[in-house]
């Protein structure tokens, strides 16, 4: 009998398309070696094109589901997505503030389509008590300016998005920069401090547009690594390099926009 690998919990939407939410965030962890587990926020209708309907799960199933698992099997890590409403929001941070393991928070607000994915009076939930029970929060920078009003046009707004969530709590931010500049940038670079320590990931910007699912992937990787026991630094470096393959790799699905590819390392073409 084989020695349970390392296990990482995942608290998030469902997307029936599979490109991101729950099934990127197990592929992802699957391909990472650990052990996937998920609470079901909400039930997504969702394809190539975009977000057709959403329902929310009630706080009590979200709560079962999560007390199952942290209960009897354990985590090393969590990492929480679309959290829909304030209560879902607050019923989550609760039960994070309660778990000895490394929290971290992609504060999905919006799909790649552009659908809303929280609602507004939930930010301040989101601010409030989820960001100060993260170990490290991943927003993109569409999620920075809805969380700190933050607009960023170039590296330096960066550093102020970073300080912005970081007042919030989280010991760590990690600020997506892939939208930055729109493409003209040849680099997709994010940043990752605490207030103190800077380290820029830096990869070169592909031209790839299936690219669905990219921060899910991106939050379960760095999950993934805490679990294994990496620092913050060595787990978001991974991340980003396995993010960065993964949208190399990213193709066609339907008529849309297509995911990333959580499989690339094995993959043949």
């Amino acid at each position: 009998m084989s020695a349970a690998p390392p296990r990482v919990l995942t608290v998030a939407g469902s997307d029936s398309g599979g490109g991101a939410g729950i099934q990127a965030d197990l592929k992802t962890m699957l391909a990472l070696g650990v052990h996937g587990m998920s609470v079901i926020t909400a039930v997504t209708a969702q394809n190539s094109l975009g977000v057709q309907g959403a329902w929310e799960l009630p706080a009590e199933a979200v709560r079962a589901q999560y007390r199952s698992v942290v209960d009897d099997i354990g985590v090393q890590a969590i990492k929480t997505g679309m959290l829909s409403s304030a209560a879902l929001v607050e019923t989550v941070a609760d039960l994070l503030s309660g778990t000895d393991a490394p929290v971290v928070v992609d504060p999905v607000g919006v799909s790649k389509h552009g659908d809303a994915l929280l609602a507004t009076e939930a930010l301040e939930s989101v601010r409030t008590r989820l960001l100060p029970v993260a170990t490290v929060a991943t927003p993109n920078l569409d999620e920075v300016a809805q969380l700190t009003g933050v607009r960023v046009e170039d590296e330096d707004g960066m550093r102020r998005a970073a300080e912005a969530i970081l007042a919030h709590g989280p010991r760590w931010a990690l600020i997506k920069g892939g939208h930055l500049a729109g493409s003209a940038s040849p680099e997709a670079a994010d940043l990752l401090t605490d207030g103190t320590r800077e380290h820029w990931l830096r990869a070169p910007r592909l031209d790839n547009r299936h690219t669905h699912g990219t921060g899910c992937t991106l939050a379960s990787a760095l999950a993934s690594g805490l679990a294994k026991g990496l620092t913050v630094p060595a787990a978001a470096t991974a991340a980003k390099e396995y993010v960065t393959g993964a949208i190399a790799s990213g193709f066609a699905l339907g008529t849309g926009i297509g995911p990333v590819d959580h499989g690339w390392r094995w993959r043949t073409r």
